[in-house]
């Protein structure tokens, strides 16, 4: 009779473990920004270029479109959307904001110096809080803002696509 309720136990704690382990690999514990925001966030960086603290209601008007484009020098994907935002710097009606993200100021210039810089301006996020608020999942990010709302999200590197159709809004 001992025999049988510690044969008992012993698995019905083995099924118990099992159970746990296996609803703790089907939950995920991933942290996931809010992806459905509308308003611009609020937030202060750093200029790229000159240090300086900027206040987000500075930067944006509200009868101009802006691209706001999340990149930096160690992300191959931002070198590949290069030229798209050098096609986009064309547009008179278009600012073009980058954020710096995560990057190491010397490597960042560097890249600028390789490719040239397609940015009116550019603001640093050392450590991703900006991005974060702006529901950014990685880099590249780009977002279309007209009259501080956020109207078109692009997840990954802008392509040709994207950038007819981000011609084709800002018309």
């Amino acid at each position: 009779m001992k025999r049988k309720i510690v044969s008992f136990l012993i698995i019905s704690t083995l099924i118990f473990v099992f159970v746990i382990f296996y609803k703790s690999l089907n939950k995920s514990n991933f942290y996931k920004p809010k992806s459905e925001i509308t308003n611009i966030p609020h937030f202060f960086a750093k200029s790229f270029s000159f240090k300086e603290e900027i206040d987000s209601k500075e930067i944006f008007n509200e009868d101009k479109y802006y691209i706001f484009n999340i990149w930096a020098s160690w992300c191959v994907p931002c070198r590949d959307e290069h030229p798209i935002l050098f096609d986009l710097s064309k547009n008179k009606q278009l600012d073009i904001i980058g954020l710096n993200y995560k990057d190491k100021s010397r490597n960042a210039q560097k890249f600028l110096d390789d490719l040239k810089n397609p940015y009116n301006k550019i603001l640093l996020d050392q450590d991703g809080t900006i991005a974060i608020e702006w529901g950014a999942i990685g880099v590249p990010e780009t977002f279309l803002i007209y009259q501080n709302k956020i109207i078109k999200k692009f997840i990954g590197p802008l392509n040709k696509i994207s950038l007819l159709e981000i011609e084709k809004i800002v018309k």
